[in-house]
């Protein structure tokens, strides 16, 4: 075997090997904490009524599953329905803020002035105005993760090169091929890193307005663990939000993968 097939199966092996490092890297951090917080409560002599050890949070969720299940379900809905709905309405307002000086100056500062008011300060007028069902979780949802999806869709579709569009269109091309073939696979890196923030609000928006106003949901149930000072089945609730937010997370992982294969670009 010659030196550069030595050579080049040496890079192989490094590359493979600095791979699974990347991706076990998330899982051996997060399994260090985990031990250190189950050794440390009993350690520290910690009652479990204040700190319950992470193997009694599994316990219970384990024990509640049912329960858990069903108000996670409520959760999840209100999740992926206020997403949807800031996906949808982003990026159509991302397109008419690209296309248009006039819209541009007028909703931006809107945008701007609408993230800056606290989300908590609104759940009063949310429930004066939409009540106790689904309408305040679903609407602080979408209100919560709307604005990082239009700006970040608005910076995706400038940063194609304007010479690089007029190239492509003096070759015949339409404005609307231009921008299926060309503008929008050029944006979409920052369009799916717009989607993975929006989602973890989404998350904390549902939950946002299941505290102030909810029947069903893991943050209602949260509230009720509070009330009855179940601090286990606060923590396994917790523990259950923090799954759906990384179910949802790989999904849009998964789908930014199988797009971008089919563009022939780098995730």
């Amino acid at each position: 075997m010659s030196d550069a097939d030595l050579r080049k199966r040496e890079r192989i092996r490094r590359k493979r090997l600095r791979s699974m490092i990347e991706n076990l890297a998330a899982p051996a951090l997060a399994l260090a904490l985990l031990l250190a917080w189950q050794v440390a409560v009993p350690l520290f002599n910690v009652s479990q009524f204040v700190l319950p050890t992470p193997f009694d949070i599994l316990k219970r969720t384990v024990t509640d599953y049912r329960l858990l299940l069903s108000h996670g379900w409520v959760t999840a809905a209100e999740v992926v329905a206020g997403f949807l709905c800031a996906a949808t309405v982003g990026i159509l307002t991302a397109l008419a803020v690209f296309y248009s000086r006039i819209v541009e100056r007028a909703v931006y500062p809107l945008l701007v002035a609408m993230q800056t008011v606290p989300k908590v300060a609104l759940a009063p007028l949310v429930i004066l105005y939409l009540g106790y069902d689904w309408g305040p979780k679903l609407f602080l949802s979408f209100l919560i993760s709307f604005f990082p999806i239009v700006v970040a869709t608005v910076v995706g579709l400038k940063s194609l090169d304007r010479g690089y569009a007029n190239l492509v269109k003096s070759m015949g091309a339409s404005e609307a091929q231009v921008f299926l073939k060309v503008r929008l696979p050029a944006a979409l890196p920052s369009i799916f890193g717009s989607f993975k923030v929006a989602l973890s609000l989404a998350v904390i928006g549902a939950v946002l307005g299941e505290y102030v106003a909810a029947e069903r949901g893991l943050g209602y149930l949260q509230l009720q663990a509070n009330a009855n000072f179940d601090v286990t089945l606060n923590f396994a609730a917790v523990f259950v939000i923090a799954l759906l937010g990384v179910g949802l997370y790989s999904i849009i992982l998964f789908v930014e993968k199988r797009i971008n294969t089919q563009h022939g670009a780098q995730p």
